[in-house]
């Protein structure tokens, strides 16, 4: 049985991954990037509902999607938003309850980046 560190997740290169991802895309098609940054601005910045929340929102709504990608993304932003390792993880374990079996399989991302990403 492999230990804990020969199973764990890279959640910076997925981070890094999906940061490059848009600078490779803003070549090409840097209108459609631009939009999606002010559309994600203007969603995650700061309104009713505080940073921290949206982005554990965020984290939810990324398990619930299957996205690594957006995990490490979300993870990462709440972490800084001052998100603990259980606030985290409570989200991914709402998503689990409303994506059943192959949610819950998505939480070892979240795990992971949680442990490179420092939550408390």
């Amino acid at each position: 049985m492999p230990n804990n560190e020969e199973t764990k997740i890279d959640m910076e290169l997925y981070y890094k991954r999906f940061l490059a991802l848009f600078e490779e895309v803003k070549k090409d098609y840097p209108t459609f990037v631009e939009g999606f940054m002010k559309f994600f601005q203007a969603t995650e910045g700061p309104g009713a509902i505080d940073k921290k929340t949206k982005e554990l929102i965020s984290v939810a709504l990324s398990v619930k999607s299957q996205c690594p990608y957006c995990i490490s993304f979300h993870v990462k932003n709440a972490i800084a938003e001052g998100a603990t390792r259980a606030e985290i993880v409570e989200s991914a374990m709402v998503a689990a309850l409303m994506g059943g079996g192959p949610a819950v399989a998505y939480m070892k991302y979240v795990f992971d980046a949680c442990e490179q990403f420092g939550a408390k």
